[in-house]
């Protein structure tokens, strides 16, 4: 397991959703404040794909770049404020989802199928006699 390569991906990852909660932050702003602006933003998300965050700012700065900084500006005030909880919360919620996910196959695995007993009762009958 290379520890390292897992924390890059997971980055990685938290980047590209970062940006596209930036990008949803930015698009709420714009539906308020300059709607056609908010539609171009809207069509080019459609069109580019935010999974790939970097791709997708690199375009944006082509198509527009007043909106890709911002997009820049709402993201790292996004991670600033997320940062102290985020280690903390990752590992509770993990735990927690985990405890869940036990849980749920614990109930499953002591359940008594009742459709079991009656789904061979001739194997029942030739066993009693």
């Amino acid at each position: 397991m290379d520890l390292k390569q897992i924390a890059k991906d997971t980055t990685k990852t938290l980047i590209s959703y970062l940006t596209y909660q930036a990008m949803r932050t930015v698009l709420a702003q714009l539906s308020e404040t300059d709607p056609p602006r908010s539609l171009r933003l809207h069509e080019f998300s459609l069109r580019e794909r935010v999974e790939n965050s970097e791709a997708y700012l690199e375009a944006l700065f082509r198509e527009d770049q007043g909106l890709a900084f911002r997009i820049l500006t709402v993201r790292e005030h996004i991670a600033e404020e997320i940062a102290e909880y985020l280690p903390e919360m990752l590992c509770t919620g993990i735990q927690q989802a985990n405890t869940q996910q036990r849980c749920q196959q614990l109930e499953r695995m002591t359940q008594i199928d009742p459709t079991a007993s009656n789904a061979h009762p001739e194997q029942e009958s030739n066993s009693e006699e």
